[in-house]
């Protein structure tokens, strides 16, 4: 059955009270790793709404591959997967009105995001310390790539996903000898990381500021998530291992093996786990081999003995039949997915894990965009419904007459000096 955005399957838990309904949060974000976590912080019931520059909007709606909205302009893809649930408010900040408009706004918030380079909100007059000064109860949330709350030799460099994952030690235990390491940019870990670090520490923030009355700089550096999330390359080397040791080709048999349509992967660690797949296999004795008398060995043999064997029982089988009897056996396998695969997994179905959002530029009934679901799951509340991407400066008008009582007079006045951006209103 196709999904639709905002579809809600459980009736029980499509009663419940989002958790952060209430909660607003006023984000000056760009690309991935802010507007990651804002949209998250949405999904849960926050009243996001987003900052961006009048007339070409925040850089992800630059990223390629891109769609033409409703109101004609292109929208990337970075931007069209992290921007569900939000509104949009153009405004210069970079002009004194447009900066005082914005902290005027910020009175009226729970949370400021930003994650642009370090001390460039500063140098904008809307740094923690200006935003705080107009609201003392503010969380001011920030990711960059090497922080703001103590000095860093890197202070001022770019951080784009890879360049925190490769100087957290990511690639270099999967790099051969002789060769660069292999930089692989996959749903951007960097970024998605120091995200959800950051939406714990806004949380965490949010309830000391309930606590206490203050609020405070949440500070997540890209650099620092993504050292948490490789822990095993500084910890294995502490303890004298090579670099190779944090892989998943050292110890154990960790990789992923051929069945009839495709791949499946197996993760064995312990002897029980191996004992069982020699049996599996008709090799019961693997076990009294010496070849196999350590996990280093079941590694060293896993392309020239364990492989044949294993590909040989599952040739007749398809991946997913394949991880189904391993895991009847105990022994942890799951099929190597395709984007086709996922779409059709009862699992994200029933979950919610993928959005089905309209493409403005098609057809109502032509295939939609998938855009990942909520992933944090509550007994007493619904995943949707959700609203699409928004427009360009789309609430302009709205979150401000709402907000701060703007007249119509002044909207056309802040519009006609450039300092605000969207639809003209009607009749003006």
């Amino acid at each position: 059955m196709p999904m639709r955005l905002g579809e809600v399957r459980n009736e029980e838990r499509s009663r419940g009270r989002k958790p952060l309904a209430g909660v607003r949060v006023l984000a000056v974000e760009q690309m991935q790793a802010m507007p990651f976590g804002t949209q998250l912080l949405a999904h849960l019931g926050a009243d996001v709404v987003k900052i961006e520059p009048p007339g070409r909007g925040e850089s992800g709606r630059a990223s390629r591959p891109t769609v033409v909205d409703r109101d004609g302009s292109p929208v990337g893809a970075t931007f069209l997967r992290n921007n569900l649930n939000k509104r949009s408010v153009a405004v210069d900040v970079r002009s004194e009105r447009g900066r005082d408009l914005v902290l005027a706004l910020a009175r009226h918030f729970d949370v400021f995001a930003e994650n642009a380079r370090s001390g460039a909100m500063a140098r904008l007059g809307l740094g923690y310390a200006d935003v705080a000064d107009a609201n003392p109860r503010i969380v001011y949330a920030s990711i960059s790539g090497f922080g703001h709350l103590a000095p860093s030799p890197y202070d001022g460099w770019s951080a784009y996903a890879p360049i925190a994952e490769a100087m957290a030690g990511t690639y270099e235990p999967t790099r051969r000898e002789g060769e660069p390491p292999p930089v692989v940019v996959a749903g951007a870990l960097g970024d998605n990381a120091a995200a959800l670090y950051c939406v714990i520490g806004v949380l965490a923030a949010l309830r000391e500021r309930d606590a206490t009355g203050r609020g405070q700089h949440v500070d997540v550096a890209m650099y620092d998530a993504m050292l948490a999330m490789t822990d095993m390359v500084p910890f294995m080397w502490s303890m004298g291992e090579p670099r190779q040791a944090a892989t998943a080709g050292h110890t154990g048999i960790v990789d992923a093996f051929a069945a009839r349509d495709g791949h499946f992967v197996v993760a064995v660690f312990r002897e029980h786990q191996f004992e069982t797949l020699a049996a599996l296999v008709g090799h019961a004795e693997w076990v009294d081999d010496p070849r196999f008398a350590t996990r280093e060995g079941w590694a060293a043999h896993r392309n020239s003995v364990v492989r044949p064997a294993l590909e040989r029982w599952a040739r007749d089988r398809t991946k997913a039949e394949a991880a189904r009897l391993l895991n009847e056996q105990g022994i942890a396998a799951g099929p190597s997915h395709t984007p086709a695969d996922l779409h059709a997994d009862p699992h994200v179905e029933q979950r919610g894990m993928l959005i089905a959002v309209p493409r403005p530029d098609r057809p109502p009934d032509a295939a939609p965009m998938l855009v990942p679901g909520n992933p944090v799951q509550l007994s007493g509340m619904a995943n949707g419904p959700n609203a699409r991407f928004p427009m360009l400066g789309e609430h302009t008008d709205a979150v401000l007459r709402e907000t701060l009582g703007t007249s119509d007079a002044e909207l056309d006045a802040l519009r006609a000096q450039g300092v605000i951006g969207g639809p003209a209103r009607e009749g003006a």
